[in-house]
This record gives structure tokens, C-alpha cells and sequence, in this order.
């Protein structure tokens, strides 16, 4: 059920992640990917993710700031990860990127409330929602995402050699 609700807020009319949570989301995991050897490019990302470097490098700024990434400087230089993609979660990249998750801006169950927090109960539902929201994203690991990645790409290959090999 969180899943389809969550698919709702990213999906419907009412989006709350913008571009910035989807594309920086998808750089991030492209990173991962293809920076376990070597710094990645942004021209290389952008190519692959079809998004524009100028976006791509505001994004990567974002992130860089939030220390999950590290840029290098010079011939050969790029992005990486700034720590390993187990330690990096979703909802890091997403909050980065993106700022506060919270589908409402319910100020009856923040510290100030609001003047109708006394009586109001659907603060409960904002606040449900927000925490089960975030304990998905933070749940998802950068690492499980890169696997996950690396099994579609095996699909659209569509050879289990292929497949193989890659994971090799």
C-alpha cells in the first residue's frame, strides 16, 4: 500500500519530487555504477541518463554539498562517491536534492504548531505518511539501486551469458 501511495506522490498531479529528486536520483546510481574504477564525467552521465550537463552539474553541486559525492580535479578527473553505496540511502539523495519529503506542510506536529493543532486530527495522517515515506527512502540503499540497475540492463540484453558476464 506505501508503495502505491508513494507511487502517487511522484506520479500524480500533486508531484512533490521534482526533477531534481528524479534526475539526481538516477546520476547518483549511474555514478555508483561506473565510478567503482575510475572518476565519472558528467558528460558521461548526462549521455547515459539523457539529462543536460548544465542541469546535471547544479544537481551534482547539490550533492556534492551534502557530502555524497566528491569531485576530481584534472585530466581524468570526475565524480565519485564520496562513502560507499551502502551508507548511502534514497532518501539522502532525495532530502539533498529535494529539501523536506513531507507530502503536507502540517505545522500542528512540528515543535509551534499551528492554531488549529489542538483539535485537528488529521495530523495524524500527514504525520503517518511523512514517517513511513521516509523510513522507505532511507531503507533503500544506493547499493541495492546499482544491483537493480545492473539486473535491467541484463534484461535488455536479454541473455543470461550476458548477464553473466557482466556480473563477473
Amino acid at each position: 500500500m506505501l508503495g502505491i501511495i508513494f507511487t502517487e506522490l511522484i506520479e500524480g498531479e500533486n508531484v512533490k519530487l521534482s526533477t531534481k529528486g528524479r534526475y539526481g536520483l538516477r546520476a547518483i546510481v549511474d555514478l555508483a555504477k561506473y565510478s567503482e574504477n575510475e572518476p565519472v564525467s558528467i558528460g558521461s552521465i548526462a549521455e547515459r541518463q539523457d539529462i543536460s550537463e548544465r542541469y546535471l552539474e547544479q544537481l551534482m553541486a547539490k550533492l556534492k554539498k551534502a557530502d555524497l559525492v566528491k569531485s576530481i580535479r584534472g585530466a581524468g578527473g570526475g565524480y565519485v562517491l564520496a562513502k560507499a553505496a551502502e551508507d548511502i540511502s534514497a532518501g539522502d539523495v532525495l532530502r539533498a536534492l529535494e529539501g523536506d519529503l513531507e507530502p503536507a506542510e502540517c505545522l500542528a506536529y512540528h515543535e509551534g504548531g499551528c492554531e488549529a493543532s489542538g483539535t485537528c486530527v488529521t495530523k495524524y495522517v500527514w504525520k503517518q505518511i511523512n514517517e513511513k515515506i521516509n523510513e522507505t527512502v532511507d531503507g533503500i540503499k544506493l547499493s541495492t539501486l546499482v544491483e537493480e540497475s545492473k539486473k535491467v540492463n541484463c534484461e535488455e540484453e536479454k541473455t543470461i551469458k550476458a548477464c553473466s558476464n557482466n556480473a563477473k
